[in-house]
């Protein structure tokens, strides 16, 4: 009886050693949050690229993305992401659009992962007169 409970769980263990977390697609980010430090609030944009993967066992596609602000912008990978495969997030922050002094905007990602919808927030200080 005991040996019967236990092949179940070697099994899924099995399977979760071999790399597939999921079976359908699943959106994988290796780090959801970024701080830009103190930057010039007239020096230009900024620019970061989240590393993104899909973990899942079928294409993952990303849908869109929606910024809370219209000084941020964000482009993604337009063609599905096979499994395994990685890609980037490509965000653009415009400090000269805000007042001066701290800031978090977030990046809503939609796609067709299990979750459906992710978040992935950039933060800094825009500073005057550097």
């Amino acid at each position: 009886m005991r040996n019967m409970l236990l092949l179940p769980l070697l099994l899924l263990c099995t399977h979760a050693a071999m790399g597939q977390k999921y079976e359908g697609a699943h959106l994988a980010v290796t780090d959801a949050f970024h701080n830009f430090g103190d930057v010039p609030r007239r020096g230009g944009d900024l620019v970061w690229e989240f590393e993104i993967a899909n973990d899942g066992a079928e294409p993952l596609v990303i849908l869109q993305t929606r910024t809370t602000c219209t000084c941020l912008k964000a482009s993604f990978p337009r063609r599905p992401l096979a499994p395994g495969e990685r890609a980037a997030i490509r965000v653009v922050y415009e400090p000269h659009k805000n007042e001066p002094g701290t800031f978090s905007k977030v990046i809503q990602v939609y796609s067709n992962s299990a979750g459906g919808r992710e978040l992935l927030t950039v933060c800094g200080n825009a500073v005057e007169g550097r």
